[in-house]
């Protein structure tokens, strides 16, 4: 049995399916394809933040799992190269003054992230003075942001997530750059053996050489998400 997190805080890579409950997205046709690979049968551990995948392969619950790469995570998960880069945005209410990222990281500012995000590890290392709050998940943080009222000024997240939820809930922007751009790869414990990583790291590589992530993102119609470049390394 191959065990494969995967992750539905991010809808760039995952999404349940509203009418039907089916889990689909760009990481669970990875999955599929690399058990298929391995003619092995696949068990979906699905779960609903980031934190929990990094955790459901920590602990020996699922084989591999799709994560951003981080060098807090790298201390337990050995990732591949980056199969998709993502974009990291700011968002703000409409009458904001803030326009751009580097007014950000303010004394009294309070940004929200989904707890355990890569966003949540980004800014940790980075903010000096603006406050993080952290919501349940990635999907939580604008109905967090908006529920706090004046004592949040900035949401951090996913682009494509922040403009879903700008256009639901109205009176939101986003500023004009992203802040970071996610490196998605997959990744194994690192306690597992050489051989096992090497061999992920190949399979990402095909993937990527033979255009099967980039008509994954196609069939799922994922826009503001691009194909990492060949070759490209995790640096953890």
């Amino acid at each position: 049995m191959l065990r494969a997190a995967i992750n539905l805080g991010n809808p760039i890579l995952a999404r349940r399916d509203p009418a039907r409950g089916e889990v689909g997205g760009v990481s669970v046709d990875l999955a599929r394809a690399l058990a298929h690979e391995l003619a092995l049968p696949l068990e979906l551990v699905v779960v609903e933040a980031a934190g929990l995948s990094v955790e459901a392969v920590e602990r020996g619950q699922a084989d591999l799992g799709f994560f951003a790469i981080d060098p807090l995570r790298a201390q337990h998960i050995a990732f591949t190269a980056p199969h998709v880069l993502i974009e990291g945005c700011y968002l703000v209410r409409e009458d904001s003054p803030l326009r751009s990222n580097d007014e950000v990281d303010a004394p009294g500012r309070v940004v929200v992230v989904g707890r355990g995000s890569a966003y949540d590890l980004h800014l940790t290392r980075t903010l000096r003075h603006a406050r993080i709050e952290r919501a349940p998940t990635s999907p939580a943080v604008v109905d967090t942001f908006v529920a706090l009222g004046a004592q949040a000024e900035v949401a951090a997240g996913v682009r494509q997530q922040l403009e879903a939820d700008a256009a639901r809930l109205g009176g939101l922007r986003l500023l004009p750059e992203p802040f970071m751009v996610i490196r998605q790869a997959m990744g194994l414990r690192r306690d597992r053996s050489e051989p096992a990583a090497a061999a992920l790291a190949d399979f990402v590589e095909r993937m990527k050489a033979s255009g099967f992530v980039a008509a994954a993102l196609a069939r799922h119609r994922i826009e503001g998400a691009r194909v990492a470049p060949a070759g490209s390394r995790s640096d953890c």
